[in-house]
């Protein structure tokens, strides 16, 4: 057997594949791209829809809901009256 020197390293060279960049939420810039400006838009709406469907599902909202009826009702009872009295009536 003989010696190698010391100083001389063997290796193989492998070719490795193209590493494709991945995809980032923000450009090098700083500014979202659209995917994720979309993506924040939609699950925003979609939380706002759920949580709406919830709040309007408990009897609380029911009994709020029939409040401001009758508060809106008051309202144009009243405005209908001071109309009644303007014209004279």
């Amino acid at each position: 057997m003989t010696e190698q020197d010391p100083n001389i390293i063997d290796a193989e060279i492998v070719e490795t594949p193209p590493v494709k960049a991945p995809e980032f939420d923000y450009t090098d810039g700083g500014v979202p791209n659209f995917d994720y400006v979309r993506d924040r838009i939609e699950n925003r709406v979609a939380t706002s829809i759920g949580a709406n469907e919830l709040a309007e599902a408990t009897p609380e909202a029911k009994s709020i809901d029939e409040q401001m009826a009758e508060r809106e009702q008051a309202g144009r009872d009243k405005l209908e009256e001071i109309r009644r009295q303007l014209r004279g009536e």
